[in-house]
């Protein structure tokens, strides 16, 4: 009898976990409580696998699963479930629910409305809007990218980290530009108005960008030489077609679109690549990405005028 009773109550353990482990395959490791029991399990079945330290607690609805802390996507189901049915990821958050790659976020973002309540979760940062937006209600509650990029880039630690938000979004076609540029278009209050009003454009608009003009028109005002323009140069390939150059220096400088780029890498290879052409003396070739411009002008105005310094030319 007591061997029958030790075998119902293996076989009951067995199918528990059975459930908690097909359940939690679906989010990512963890598993929300209402679903446990809406799939057969009782509050006690739940208890004793934690008590057992095969399940852990993660939060008043979510349950780990195989470890004993949500990971990934997991932070993300936690943040949802833990935050009530009136919270969206949002932000960077959002983003990456939607299958933004290459971005670490320190805190899941999570919105609602002012009204609503919330109770504080561990690694969670909740922000109470008027209003939320345009939402996916379902699976991953989320603002749509279209909104969250926008909100990502304002709360973002820094202008470099908001730039970077904005052209991944973008360049891994997680949004449309033209929806990006009409949310835009209809934000009212931001903090940032004055670098997104051009990062925006930078990446969604090219015929807003930035172009040799610009350039031409900032030496000036620093007092360097000002440039030819659309040089064409013949080389082995064919004929190219050279954005400024400046003749008397063999300086010659490319404006980069934001296209060119994969988040802000290519700002940086731009920037060291530049020292090392401005250090090695012959025809200096020079990058000037759109968003490192937008970032950092002075940065590229130094580095022209060290080459021009480079090849003869005195103030």
């Amino acid at each position: 009898m007591r061997g029958q009773k030790r075998s119902v109550a293996a076989q009951r353990r067995a199918w528990r976990q059975g459930v908690g482990r097909q359940l939690a395959r679906r989010y990512a490791g963890v598993v929300r409580r209402a679903d446990l029991l809406a799939a057969g399990l009782t509050d006690h079945d739940i208890r004793a696998e934690v008590d057992r330290g095969v399940w852990h607690d993660a939060g008043r609805h979510t349950i780990c699963v195989g470890t004993e802390q949500p990971q990934g996507e997991g932070l993300l189901w936690r943040a949802v479930w833990e935050s009530g049915p009136r919270g969206f990821l949002d932000g960077p958050s959002a983003l990456i629910a939607a299958g933004l790659a290459h971005w670490e976020e320190p805190l899941v973002h999570v919105s609602m409305p002012r009204n609503a309540t919330v109770t504080d979760v561990p690694g969670v940062r909740h922000h109470h809007l008027r209003d939320i937006g345009l939402v996916i209600p379902v699976g991953l509650r989320r603002t749509r990218a279209q909104v969250a990029v926008i909100r990502a880039a304002e709360w973002a630690t820094s202008d470099r980290a908001a730039t970077t938000l904005v052209a991944m979004t973008v360049q891994q076609r997680l949004v449309a530009p033209g929806s990006v540029l009409e949310r835009w278009s209809q934000t009212r209050r931001s903090r940032r108005r004055a670098l997104l009003d051009t990062v925006i454009r930078d990446v969604c608009d090219g015929a807003h960008s930035i172009n040799e003009l610009d350039v031409v028109r900032a030496c000036r005002r620093r007092g360097l030489p000002e440039p030819s323009r659309q040089q064409v140069r013949s080389i082995s390939g064919g004929t190219v077609y050279l954005d400024l150059f400046w003749d008397d220096y063999d300086v010659h400088a490319e404006v980069q679109g934001a296209h060119h780029l994969w988040g802000l890498n290519g700002v940086d290879d731009a920037v060291r690549g530049n020292a090392v052409a401005v250090a090695d003396r012959g025809v200096v070739s020079l990058q000037i990405p759109v968003l490192g411009w937008r970032l950092q002008p002075e940065v590229f105005l130094d580095q022209i005028d060290a080459a021009l310094r480079g090849g003869g030319w005195a103030a």
